[in-house]
């Protein structure tokens, strides 16, 4: 097993500076973050996911450390300037060496990473029982939503070459295929472009109507509207877009409910600007398809945070009083989906500038009739 490749450690250790500043703001002692998104931003590793316990000790002064399975510390030689490496041996606790890499925790508060598994962190409590346990969330949530140049620049790239797999893909027919074949040939085509793994989901027909639809070997057929939601990974960032088709000629209600979709679109990344909260965001959306009739059937936020992960923080929800940031990325898609009939979703990503919304997908957002 060799050591992992890492990008420039530099970046991780303002990182790893920056959230000891936010535990300080917020009372925190010790961070506590195994493999995961989180753990890919601070230390550029996103760990080993297994039943041996493999993690992340930031204290709030002095030097990270991690504590990682014996057989797995080479994966680490090229942290080693960055942190402490801890292995532990087979036959010792996990949770003990950690306890004693973070010592005396008596009064003292634990943030532990969302995505830390709850068998461990059960044996963390009881191997510190003295600590008082609180989520990293609020710690670590000021650094991910706002992206650096180099995140932007990943995510923007990203985006482009999603966009123009999907220029290829509507050259195609369609009508015949499954809606698992449709899928496989748009990931291949987006795959091809060097993006890492994503997901996907693919509704026809009825299935549309589904914002999160399990793709099925339904057979797309003239007359359906064909939902795609899709995303890959560049450098493990997402890119992340929706596009709604239809095979052959398409209703004038197809047609209406359609433009009232892509107008939302539009109105929610009007609304983007510095200081905005992100409720602004939703209801700018809402609002529009409210004053047309379609509002019983806009039936989730109007989007979410993108990044390392596909759904993070910030949340363009009703509630979320939190205010746009320049440097935060997030997708933009209303939707309509009328039960049984069809659905219309238009997605793309924007990233929240100092003088307002900047869409990073261009795939064409016109209707897109196919054969």
């Amino acid at each position: 097993m060799g050591s992992e490749r890492f990008a420039d450690l530099g970046v991780h250790h303002d990182r790893l500076q920056r959230a000891q500043e936010e535990m300080a703001r917020e009372g925190v002692d010790v961070l506590v973050v195994g493999p995961s998104p989180d753990l890919r931003y601070l230390i550029g590793y996103a760990g080993h996911v297994s039943e041996r316990m493999n993690l992340l000790v930031l204290p709030r002064t002095g030097d990270p450390a991690y504590v990682v399975p014996v057989l797995e510390a080479p994966r680490l030689a090229g942290l080693r300037e960055l942190l402490g490496v801890h292995p532990w041996e087979e036959t010792q606790t996990p949770a003990e060496v950690v306890a004693g890499v973070v010592g005396d925790v008596a009064g003292k508060t634990v943030a532990v990473g969302d995505q830390l598994w709850s068998v461990f962190l059960l044996a963390l409590q009881e191997a510190m029982p003295d600590a008082r346990w609180v989520s990293a969330t609020p710690t670590l949530r000021p650094l991910r939503m706002v992206k650096d140049g180099r995140e932007i620049e990943l995510m923007r790239e990203g985006a482009r070459r999603t966009d123009d797999a999907w220029e290829e893909f509507i050259a195609a027919p369609l009508a015949g295929q499954t809606e698992n074949e449709a899928l496989d040939r748009l990931l291949a085509l987006t795959h091809g472009r060097g993006l890492g793994p994503g997901f996907g989901s693919c509704g026809s027909g009825p299935n549309s109507a589904s914002p999160h639809h399990e793709t099925s070997d339904r057979v797309i057929q003239p007359g359906d509207a064909v939902v795609f939601d899709w995303g890959g990974t560049l450098e493990g960032y997402f890119s992340d877009v929706t596009r709604t088709i239809h095979v052959g000629e398409p209703s004038e209600e197809f047609r209406r409910v359609y433009d009232v979709v892509l107008r939302a679109n539009q109105a929610a990344l009007d609304a983007v600007a510095p200081g905005v909260p992100c409720e602004a965001i939703d209801e700018a959306a809402r609002a529009l398809i409210g004053e047309e009739g379609y509002g019983a059937a806009f039936i989730h936020r109007v989007g979410h945070g993108l990044g390392l992960d596909v759904h993070e923080e910030p949340y363009l929800v009703s509630g979320n009083a939190t205010p746009l940031l320049a440097g935060m990325v997030f997708s933009d898609e209303p939707g309509i989906y009328l039960q049984g009939r069809f659905g219309v979703r238009v997605e793309d990503a924007v990233l929240c500038t100092d003088t307002g919304g900047e869409r990073l997908n261009e795939a064409t957002r016109e209707l897109s009739i196919v054969g």
